[in-house]
């Protein structure tokens, strides 16, 4: 009977205080082997489009992707705060923004063989889930829904990350499933949503190219019947760019696609971890009205200034990211973001130290979607928290205030995933800021009349 009561309080024990485990999750590093320091700020780095590089250090420029020394800075950072994470999601875009006709498909292999290696070579015990960027490609952007020369290569370099079949389905389509760390009940499902970009050329017309969806549907439905919990990963998120109103990324066929592969599995998807952006945000995802799934967007290590028109100031400071999870149940108890202010690097030293915690920050008890639902409506009406959240979006490198134009696209890119609902959404809080703005004029004309009684 002790010995009965004994397993049983140690089962209790385990379960009610099982210790979190830990993730890094790393993003857009953007590496460009062109970057040197040279007397003409218009020949440091090819990746700057012509931009002079006017402040340029040992760490990089505004204007220019990663120098190898910051690409080395960040992976041994992460090694310095958290050197035994229970895995590493590394979610891709390796090259520079340079021109097609400067790279090619060696190129592009050898800079993704360089990366690799250093994480393998730093993280050596430890394993990688890694998705393919539209720039992990030649030509970018233009991923086929296929068999391929550049997927072969890439399996082969990643083959030690790689399950045989994980290997099979990469050759298919750039996409792989597994058991999270060979643990039944748990599951990680990498997707190439490359193959929804509006600029990929070679898939727009497919129904579904290289049958992802189809694929992702049956391991997910499998999930279910199996009682698995799932991490979704990819590389380019679906909805719409919180830095430029309106500005999406898959063709609306296969944004709704994905936004009812969510709404139909969320039962099973603890978790959704996605880059491209090179900032700081998350998405919601909601099932008549409650929050059934949160996606976190995790800042870029370049901290290359988008030349995408429209976008005012668009650099970032390097982010890298831990997340904290329950190891029971998949849930994200907490995110963890360090960056390097590269103005302090170059002029005085490196510090990676930490940016914020969730948690504290927005004073939430975890990272579930009900949660970030919580935050969504802390920075949708409350000005302090919004500017915080804002704030976070570039990793401390525009700290200019967010107005209301800025309120909207940010709250509105964070809600609606779908692109109907953003445009609606776009029109009610602009409506509503208006009507804020002109409650304070209101009264002011209201008190003079009155006063002139």
């Amino acid at each position: 009977m002790s010995t009965v009561f004994l397993l049983l309080s140690c089962l209790l024990f385990k379960n009610v205080f099982a210790l979190p485990g830990s993730f890094w999750h790393i993003t857009d590093q953007h590496w460009d082997p062109t970057y040197k320091l040279t007397d003409d700020p218009n020949l440091v780095c090819a990746s700057s489009s012509q931009r002079p590089a006017a402040t340029a250090g040992l760490f990089g420029d505004y204007v220019c992707d990663s120098p190898w020394h910051l690409i080395n800075s960040s992976v041994y950072a992460m090694k310095n705060i958290l050197p035994d994470p229970d895995f590493i999601l590394w979610t891709g875009d390796d090259t520079p923004h340079v021109p097609n006709e400067d790279l090619g498909e060696e190129a592009v292999l050898s800079i993704i063989g360089n990366l690799t290696h250093i994480l393998k070579q730093v993280f050596p015990k430890t394993k990688v889930y890694s998705a393919l960027g539209n720039h992990d490609y030649h030509p970018k952007n233009q991923l086929p829904g296929g068999p391929n020369n550049m997927y072969d290569q890439i399996a082969e370099m990643w083959k030690d990350w790689l399950d045989p079949e994980s290997q099979r389905t990469f050759k298919k389509g750039g996409y792989y499933t597994e058991k999270l760390l060979n643990r039944v009940g748990f599951r990680m499902l990498v997707l190439n949503t490359n193959l929804y970009y509006r600029q990929n050329e070679l898939t727009t017309n497919i129904d579904d190219p290289a049958e992802q969806f189809s694929w992702a549907d049956r391991v997910l439905t499998e999930a279910a019947k199996n009682k698995e919990k799932v991490y979704i990963i990819g590389h380019i998120p679906p909805g719409l760019f919180e830095k430029k109103r309106s500005t999406t990324w898959f063709t609306p066929k296969f944004n709704k696609m994905y936004v009812d592969l969510i709404q139909k599995h969320h039962s099973v998807v603890l978790g959704q971890f996605f880059g491209h952006h090179h900032t700081d945000s998350f998405r919601m995802f909601y099932s008549n009205g409650s929050p059934i799934s949160a996606m976190f967007l995790s800042p870029g290590v370049t901290p290359w200034k988008t030349t995408l028109p429209g976008v005012v100031d668009g650099a970032n400071n390097p982010g890298i990211r831990v997340f904290e999870y329950d190891t029971q149940t998949l849930l994200v108890k907490d995110v963890v973001t360090y960056y390097l202010n590269l103005t302090h690097a170059n002029a005085v030293s490196e510090r990676w130290e930490k940016e914020y915690r969730l948690t504290e920050s927005f004073r939430v008890p975890d990272a579930s979607p009900s949660s970030m639902h919580q935050i969504l409506e802390l920075i949708a009406k409350d000005p302090c928290y919004l500017q915080k959240y804002y704030d976070f979006n570039s990793v401390s490198y525009d700290l200019t205030e967010c107005d209301s134009d800025c309120r909207v696209d940010h709250v509105c890119a964070a809600r609606e995933v779908d692109f109907m609902s953003y445009e609606e959404c776009v029109v009610k809080e602009g409506a509503t800021a208006i009507y804020a703005g002109f409650l304070p004029l209101l009264s002011v004309a209201l008190s003079l009349m009155l006063a002139n009684r």
